[in-house]
C-alpha cells in the first residue's frame, strides 16, 4: 500500500478509533527504538511471516532517519541458501537484552512456542509489543507478555452487521508502519530539496516494488 492509498484510507477512517489506535501503538513502537537504541526485532508465527511490515518499516527507516525502525526479521524456519539479513532463527529471541524491541505479529493464537521465546526475549530485558489478530477470549498469554499491544479483531462474517469500520491485519500493519515513520524526525536535508525528495519518494512507492532487501 502506498502513501497516496495510506492517506485515502485514513480519510474513511477519520473520526474511527483506528486513527488514535495505530498511532498511539506507532508512537510507542518509535519510541521504544529511539530511546533504547538496542534494534528492532520482528516475528511472526510459522504460518504467518508478516514480510510486508519488516519491508515497509525498512523502507520508513530511511526516510525518518531513524535507522533503528529497521527490524531484523525472525524466521521460525531459515531455509539454505538465503541472504544474511533472511537467515535469522528463533534463537536470536534468546539472546534478547535490554535495550532492544521485539514486535511481535499474530494473525491467531501464536502458540506455545513462540510464547516461550518471547518469554524469553521480555525476561532478557527486551520491550514487547505485541500486534495481533488473537480473540480477546481466546485466553492467549501474549497480551500479559507485551507491554503494549493493538488487537486486530478478525472481521465478522458479511452476513452480520457491524456499527464499527473492521480492518484486516494487513491494513493496521500499513497504517502502523506509515505513523512510526511520520513520528521520526526527517532526515537533515534543505527545505527545498527536502521537499523535492519528498516527492521523488512518493512517485517510488506508487511505481516500485518492495525494497530488494526483502
Amino acid at each position: 500500500m502506498d502513501a497516496v492509498r495510506v492517506a485515502l484510507l485514513r480519510e474513511v477512517l477519520a473520526g474511527t478509533e483506528w486513527l488514535q489506535d495505530t498511532r498511539r501503538f506507532a508512537g510507542a513502537l518509535r519510541a521504544s527504538v529511539a530511546r533504547r537504541h538496542g534494534g528492532l526485532l520482528l516475528v511472526g508465527t510459522e504460518a504467518y511471516e508478516p514480510w510486508h511490515l519488516a519491508a515497509h518499516l525498512d523502507d520508513e527507516a530511511a526516510w525518518s532517519g531513524l535507522p533503528e525502525l529497521s527490524p531484523t526479521l525472525v524466521r521460525h524456519r531459515v531455509p539454505a541458501g538465503v541472504p544474511a539479513h533472511l537467515s535469522v532463527g528463533l534463537g536470536r529471541l534468546e539472546a534478547a537484552r535490554r535495550g532492544e524491541t521485539l514486535l511481535v505479529v499474530t494473525a491467531d493464537e501464536p502458540g506455545e512456542g513462540l510464547l516461550e521465546r518471547v518469554h524469553d526475549a521480555r525476561r532478557g530485558g527486551a520491550t514487547v509489543l505485541s500486534l495481533d489478530g488473537a480473540p480477546e477470549d481466546a485466553g492467549s498469554e501474549m497480551p500479559a507478555l507485551a507491554h503494549d499491544r493493538l488487537a486486530v479483531p478478525a472481521p465478522p462474517p458479511t452476513s452480520c452487521v457491524s456499527t464499527t469500520t473492521e480492518l484486516d491485519l494487513d491494513t493496521v500493519q500499513h497504517l502502523v508502519s506509515a505513523a512510526a515513520g511520520e513520528n521520526g524526525l526527517p532526515a537533515p536535508r534543505g527545505g527545498r530539496r527536502r521537499f523535492r525528495d519528498r516527492l521523488a519518494r512518493l512517485a517510488d512507492q506508487l511505481t516500485a516494488p518492495p525494497p530488494p532487501r526483502w
